[in-house]
């Protein structure tokens, strides 16, 4: 959980400035406009069902109604699991090892372990249930990461190909992103699926240019769902310039 208030929060500026705070904004509703909705008000108010979970989660930690805080991946991950769920949070650094353990502490169902991520994604795969969701988010914070993330997952992969991996990425470099998209293209896994968010206050090759995804063995509705859900993100974070967006299968399209 990150606080949006406090000292310690360095990206209030980059949030604020990209609109991340736009997402969550106030409802008002014009009685005078209540009726029989259209096939193009039900495709328009579908988009922000689709944020609900995401919303719900930002409530949760924000009962007063302002916006004082945000969940991290941890929490956010812990919002949407079911009672016979369970979550297993890793994080090496010992500060942000500790408060990971502090804020899951109480939940039975989630599991707080100070251990490398890289190790963790081979010796924790595949689970006992045979089914869930690995979400690697890296800091990125030494150099060839992307190559690292690029063999972590061929490794997890090899020994559980049946299992859905989330792999986070910054896009800094656009040449180095095309390398690290290529790499993974070729290494025969079935289905991967691309996502991007390019902020409008991205303007240049300096610095963080957008955010991207990689889905591997998607649910089969998550494309469609992102087809509906991107433009809407990309409106709202535009702030009246173009926020561009990437949706693209790398392998297996799948079509309904």
């Amino acid at each position: 959980t990150y606080s949006l208030i406090s000292d310690s929060f360095k990206n209030w500026r980059g949030m604020f400035e990209s609109g991340g705070r736009r997402i969550k904004r106030s409802l008002f509703i014009d009685m005078r406009t209540v009726g029989f909705a259209s096939e193009e008000q039900l495709a328009h108010w579908k988009k922000f069902r689709l944020l609900a979970p995401y919303l719900d989660a930002v409530a949760a930690l924000n009962p007063a109604g302002a916006l004082r805080a945000y969940p991290g991946s941890p929490a956010l991950v812990q919002s949407l699991l079911r009672p016979q769920d369970r979550l297993i949070a890793c994080e090496l650094e010992p500060q942000a090892a500790a408060a990971l353990a502090g804020n899951l502490r109480g939940d039975a169902r989630t599991k707080a372990i100070a251990i490398d991520g890289w190790t963790a994604l081979t010796a924790y795969v595949p689970p006992k249930e045979r089914r869930g969701l690995v979400l690697v988010d890296p800091p990125f914070e030494q150099p060839q990461e992307l190559s690292r993330l690029t063999q972590a997952l061929a490794a997890a992969h090899r020994k559980w190909p049946t299992g859905c991996y989330l792999l986070w990425y910054p896009i800094k470099d656009a040449a180095e992103i095309t390398a690290f998209v290529r790499k993974l293209s070729r290494l025969g896994i079935a289905k991967m699926l691309r996502i991007e968010l390019f902020p409008a206050t991205a303007t240049d090759d300096t610095g963080l240019r957008g955010s991207g995804l990689i889905a591997v063995n998607p649910p089969w509705r998550l494309y469609d769902e992102l087809e509906t859900l991107m433009p809407a993100l990309a409106s709202a974070l535009s702030r009246g310039a173009a926020c561009r967006t990437t949706l693209d299968w790398l392998t297996g399209e799948i079509t309904n």
